[in-house]
């Protein structure tokens, strides 16, 4: 066994320091989180379609 075998897979990743950056980097790390959340949602409400209709198909 590697030493790394032990290492947890998904370490969380550190914390952006929003204190060194300015208004306008704020603002477009705003943005970009904003976009990370929607395309979460996307997928989400197509993981949601696929359970409906797979529980359509199944239920009798």
């Amino acid at each position: 066994m590697e030493i790394d075998d032990l290492e947890p897979r998904n370490k969380p990743k550190p914390k952006k320091d929003l204190e060194v950056l300015g208004v306008e980097e704020l603002e477009e790390y705003i943005a970009e989180l904003e976009a990370e959340i929607a395309r979460a949602r996307a997928t989400i409400g197509g993981k949601t379609s696929h359970r409906s209709a797979a529980d359509a198909l199944f239920k009798k």
